[in-house]
Order: structure tokens, then sequence, then C-alpha cells
């Protein structure tokens, strides 16, 4: 299966990709099929199930769905626009989508929270309604959340079908062992086969314009992170602690007494501001999701900031190289946190940036290899339990870590010629197996570990 570079960093907002972005993004794939319904709609509803019910409030989900059935879409939001909207929602109990005709919704009634089992087909599952004026429903669609943004119906799961399957590509790898061979075979790099997938896709143009804005979205989002202060929003009352690292460490430079291994809290800082903004609901970029969005930018400001050798001109190379690991992951695990824990986000993301940096400093695609393998090993069996929900206590900090990790295992790999023992895909498929095996207690439901652990006021 082809997934673009597009499909793995999508532009969107915090706090989650699969809580937040997804959610949206079935809302507003269902008000498509309703203006191209035959049936009147005279009002919406709507229910979350699994640890969308779960930990939706946290993770802002109601608002998701209640701004996307008004018609807001993440690669577009406009933040003062949507506050506006919700308390016009709430106060008149009724929204108008573009295309539709007012439509009666009450957030407080008629959007459900399900705490039973979780639906059938994934642990992130909600349904849209649409009723008529006696209340009966004409319209109805079961949407999956599947992680990093990507959003299926019920019956394309069921199909295991997506557009990007039917897509001819050059290089149409879906395993790490496949993509190595097809390296050797062709004599390209990684990144120029996936440029090539891209382009057979999107066309020159359109790849460079997008990789450009993504880096723009990810550096705009770190510096907006460096200079915002205060504290996060959710109740935990956790200070941002990007802006005094920052300060801090610039107050270090040129000092003969800094000690090397500073250069760590350079990578947590970066991370840290991405990921505090993205707690904030500001605009991030998924990568390959937003509870993990600071890894791979953090890693790229590294790289910028800190290695005398770094060409910007190689950018594309780094995020080409990347999204091919993600899409490994993706295709063959998972990125969904609710479904296969934080090794499935941050793990995946670690092992992204170490492809990517790896690839930038001259690795041969067997130590780009290498490197995500070692990376990704290195969070096998991380759960995903955040305090009250929120995308916040372990989230920000771990994406330092996950960035300090990604270094290392570029670092280690390109000290290698390679070969080693676990292959990527084997870790990969390990994943896969751990997340399966994973109680549901540590999968993004806030039912165990850190979540029920530590206080959560």
């Amino acid at each position: 299966m082809f997934l673009s570079v597009f499909d793995i960093f999508k532009i969107g907002i915090g706090p989650s990709s699969s809580h937040t972005v997804g959610p949206m993004v079935a809302a507003s794939r269902f008000l498509e099929s309703l203006r191209n319904s035959p049936f009147h709609a005279h009002g919406l509803r709507a229910s979350l199930h699994g640890s969308l019910a779960f930990t939706g409030v946290g993770h802002a989900t109601d608002r998701a769905v209640v701004l996307g059935l008004a018609g807001f879409e993440p690669a577009s939001y406009d933040a003062d626009a949507a506050e506006t909207a919700l308390a016009k929602i709430h106060a008149e109990h009724s929204l108008t989508p573009p295309g539709l005709d007012p439509l009666s919704f009450d957030p407080e009634s008629d959007l459900m929270f399900d705490y039973g089992p979780p639906l059938p087909g994934h642990a992130n599952g909600l349904i849209l309604m649409a009723t008529d004026a006696q209340g009966d429903v004409i319209l109805k669609q079961t949407y999956y959340s599947i992680g990093g943004g990507f959003v299926v119906t019920a019956e394309e799961l069921d199909r295991d079908t997506s557009p990007e399957a039917e897509i001819a590509v050059p290089y149409p790898f879906r395993s790490a062992a496949q993509m190595l061979e097809m390296a050797r075979s062709s004599g390209k790099s990684i990144a120029e086969m996936k440029r090539s997938n891209e382009i057979a896709h999107h066309g020159y143009s359109k790849l460079e314009q997008g990789l450009n804005q993504l880096w723009q979205v990810m550096s705009d989002c770190i510096e907006r992170g460096l200079a915002s202060e205060g504290t996060l929003p959710g109740g935990l009352n956790v200070r941002r602690r990007a802006p005094g690292l920052h300060k801090a460490l610039l107050n270090e430079r040129g000092l003969n007494l800094a000690p090397p291994h500073s250069v760590n809290d350079w990578i947590s800082t970066y991370a840290m501001a991405v990921n505090e903004e993205n707690a904030a609901g500001g605009q991030v970029v998924t990568a390959p999701t937003n509870g993990a969005s600071g890894v791979l930018p953090a890693v790229i400001r590294y790289w910028l900031d800190h290695i005398p050798t770094a060409a910007p001109s190689r950018l594309p190379d780094f995020f080409l190289t990347a999204a091919a690991i993600g899409g490994l992951v993706k295709t063959n695990a998972s990125i969904s946190g609710a479904e296969a824990g934080c090794q499935a986000e941050v793990g995946s993301a670690s092992a992204m940036a170490a492809a990517g940096l790896a690839a930038v400093m001259g690795g041969t695609p067997e130590q780009v290899e290498n490197a995500a393998e070692i990376a990704l090993e290195h969070h096998l069996g991380m759960t995903c339990d955040p305090v009250r929900g929120l995308v916040q206590v372990p989230c920000i900090e771990r994406n330092g870590l996950g960035a300090i990790k990604a270094v290392s295992a570029a670092s280690l790999a390109l000290r290698g010629d390679g070969m080693h023992l676990v292959p990527l895909d084997a870790c990969i498929e390990t994943m896969r197996q751990t997340g399966q095996d994973m109680s549901h207690k540590y999968k993004e439901t806030s039912l165990g570990g850190l979540a029920v652990n530590v206080p959560n006021c």
C-alpha cells in the first residue's frame, strides 16, 4: 500500500491526531454524505466509544466533533472563529454547516459518551447520525479514527481498502526487506525511491511546496512554544517549561563550564516546545501523531542548529526517509496509542526521526534501516497512560526523550556498517504483537499506570 508523505505528516490542531483531528475529519466526511443524501435532515447526533469516550474530554474530542459538524476542518482551523462558533452552538442548540440548512444540535444531550465495550473495529470509534423532524435516524455512519488523523468507515475497515491501495508507484515496497532490496537493485537511496513514488502521485511542484510547508509549520510551532509562557489548559496546572529552558540554555552558550550533555537539553526543549503547543490546542504537524509531534521537528532543529554540516536543502530527504519508515509501521503495525500504546506513537516517531537523521548525515539504506530499528526497539512495551486524559503528562517530556533516543540511534547506526541482528520488520511485528497483548488500561483509556497513580488535580 502506498502511503504518501502527506498522509504521514498532516497539518492539524492539538491535542490529539486520533482524538481531535480524526473526529473532526469524520464529521466533515459525514457532512459530505449528508449533502449528497436524498433525505432532508432536521438534527444531528453523535456517540463516542472506546478510548474516544474515556479520554475524549481531555483530548478535546467533544469540541472536535461539534466543530467538525459545524464545518471546521483541521488544516484550515481558525481558533478565534471556533470559539465564537462553539459559544453560539451551546447557546442556540443548532448549527449551520456549509451547504446545509440549520440543524438542531445540543452538545449536552446530542453528543453521548458510551463507556461500555468499544466498537468492534477499533478502540477509537464514533457514530454520527442525522435525524428527521420526528427524531428518527435517517442517515447513520460508524467511523474509526485509527491514528495519525487517519479515518475509515466501518465498511472501509471491513473491506480493508482505501484509495491509497490503488495507486501505482515505481517502488511499491511494503516491508523494510523489500525497501532495502529495491535500494540495492536500483542504486537509489530510500529518499530517492520515496521521491519517485511521490512525484508519480502528486507531481514535483506539489511535493516540493508541500514539504516546504511542513517544515514551516513545524518551525513556527517550535518558535511559538519557545516564546509562550503560562499554564496549560485542562486542570492539571502544568506549567509551560520550554521558554524557561530555552532562556537558560541561551545564557549558558559560550561558557566553558557548560557540560557536553547539555545538547540533550536543547533537543528536549525543542520537542517540549512543540508538545506544549499541541497540549494548548495549537497548530502542529502529525509526525506521525499529535501526541508524538515534537520528536521529529526537535531532531530536525537539532540537526540544523547544532551540526555544522547540516544543509537545509536536504530537508526533503529527511521528510521522505522518515515517511517511508512511518508508512511501514502504519501498514504493518499501528501508529495509534489507543491500539498499541505509546510505543506506536513516540516509538514510531523516534524511528522515523532516527532514519531521517541517518539519511541526511550520509547513511546508507542499511544504516538508515538500522537506525530506525534501534530507536523503535527501545520503545517496545511503552504504555499510553495520560494523567486525566490530557496529552501532557507523561507525553510532553516523553517527546524529548524520544528525540534524544532518535539522535543516539542514528549515531550508533552510522558508526556501524548496517549489519545488525534484529531486522526492522521483526521489530515492527514485535510492536504489533506487544500492542495486541497490552491491557486496554494502558492504551489511552487513562484506566491504569500514571493516570491512576498520580493525583488528577
